[in-house]
């Protein structure tokens, strides 16, 4: 299906005055910097605008909100706009998929290769190395002037996305939009800073329980990792803390692809995919009712973990032998 213009897509954000956005669950870096660089961006323009979540920011993104997002699922009444940022799909809206529908008008902004159309107005690339490059884009065809506080969004969108733009989604074009944020008179290193040295000691003692939980399969070509409730107990860290670990385990030499299992408080399983040059964890990832990107997907499964270990180690295998 093509794709609605920015043009399109601008004219009917200008249309409403209550908009809501809504990224996907367990926001990452990218979903939230898109979502504050629009929000911002609207709230300049005179619109109410806020971000609806429904858990708690990664403590190293929050230095990036000021009073933007809210838990308050009623906040606005019925918004006029629904906008769903740096999301493929209705599933990954979790509790806020009904609120969602509640616009007049619904629009979807992605980069994932898996991405559905599933709004009145959407806008959907998979070339694009992050979320963030779109609405840089976006604000671009409004006319948007941009500010530092944008430009601090949309860097942290795109440096995380890409990996430190070290991923092979990083092009020319990226470096050319984060190049361009510098004029908005962004400190890079500031946010940097932010994003990778500020963890907490309990984001620390996590990774290393969920490291020591590592095993390998495939004849070494793929590592699988865990994280439980009970480590999480333990250690008194935060789920969104052990973001990163699965491209740690990626990064081990020898291995082509590597999967880190989450059980979430409802004793379902969240898998995170990554792979290194030949396997499409998309492919894998889909076949379990997930998706993502060719080198970046997930999945849950609702299984208990000893279930979802079996099933992830018996697909990587199978997968495995064939590249």
């Amino acid at each position: 299906m093509i794709n609605n213009t920015f043009e399109e897509i601008g004219k009917a954000l200008s249309a409403g005055h209550k908009i809501l956005l809504f990224p996907h669950i367990n926001a990452d870096g990218d979903a939230v910097g898109s979502c504050i660089a629009l929000c911002r961006a609207l709230r300049q323009a005179g619109k109410e605008c806020w971000i609806l979540i429904e858990d708690r920011i990664p403590g190293n993104l929050q230095f990036l909100d000021d009073d933007y997002c809210t838990l308050d699922q009623d906040i606005l009444g019925k918004p006029d706009i629904s906008v769903c940022v740096d999301c493929s799909d209705m599933s990954r809206l979790h509790d806020r998929g009904k609120r969602f529908l509640t616009a007049g008008t619904t629009v979807c902004i992605d980069h994932h290769l898996t991405a559905d159309r599933f709004c009145d107005l959407n806008y959907i690339d998979s070339n694009a190395a992050a979320t963030g490059e779109l609405i840089y884009k976006l604000l671009l065809a409004c006319g948007v002037q941009l500010d530092k506080e944008i430009g601090e969004a949309l860097f942290t969108a795109i440096v995380t996305d890409t990996g430190r733009f070290q991923y092979k989604n990083t092009s020319k074009q990226t470096h050319e939009i984060a190049a361009a944020l510098y004029d908005t008179g962004i400190d890079a290193g500031y946010i940097c800073t932010e994003i990778y040295e500020s963890m907490r000691m309990e984001k620390l003692m996590i990774r290393n329980k969920a490291l020591n939980t590592l095993s390998t399969v495939a004849g070494g070509k793929a590592v699988i990792a865990y994280v439980t409730q009970e480590m999480l107990s333990e250690t008194g860290a935060f789920m969104d803390e052990t973001d990163g670990v699965v491209e740690e385990l990626r990064s081990i030499k020898g291995v082509e692809a590597a999967a880190f299992l989450k059980e979430s408080q409802d004793g379902k399983i969240k898998v995170s995919f990554r792979s290194k040059q030949s396997l499409d964890v998309a492919e894998i990832a889909e076949s379990f009712g997930g998706g993502g990107h060719i080198r970046a997907a997930g999945c849950t499964l609702a299984c208990g973990l000893s279930d979802a270990y079996d099933q992830i180690k018996e697909r990587l295998t199978a997968c495995l032998g064939r590249v």
